[in-house]
């Protein structure tokens, strides 16, 4: 039996920028009582270098995270699964808690953009930790 009181999925396009840092959040904010997963419909190669810049002045280092692709049993195995920007591509089941954060995507931005994509992620996952938290 898990010790974890939840599972969440964050799934974007590329899994390059925005649910990277959501992800990042999550792992540093929660600790290991939730279960963090992270992919896109379209992985880049790599984590956007902008976005890593702006978790590690957050004290969260991404660097050697790697976009993957979002398969159906990611899904499968999420409580909550969050979407920024991944619209039909993402596979829907039943039962699953499914949230879409508007959120300006950061491709190709530099960090200063990045900075206030970053800061409104981190009150989304801080008010997400608190919803959990009052489930459990």
């Amino acid at each position: 039996m898990s010790n974890k009181i939840a599972s969440v999925m964050f799934v974007c396009v590329h899994n390059a920028g925005r649910s990277q840092m959501a992800a990042g959040y999550l792992s540093a904010l929660a600790g290991d009582r939730i279960e963090v997963r992270s992919s896109g419909t379209m992985p880049a190669d790599q984590v956007n270098p902008a976005v890593v810049t702006a978790m590690l002045e957050e004290g969260i280092d991404i660097s050697g995270n790697t976009p993957k692709v979002l398969t159906d049993q990611d899904v499968r195995d999420s409580d909550y699964v969050i979407t920024m920007g991944c619209g039909d591509a993402c596979p829907f089941y039943p039962g699953k808690i499914y949230l879409d954060w508007k959120l300006t995507d950061p491709a190709g931005q530099g960090v200063d953009a990045v900075r206030p994509i970053r800061d409104e992620i981190r009150g989304l996952i801080e008010n997400l930790i608190a919803e959990i938290d009052q489930k459990n």
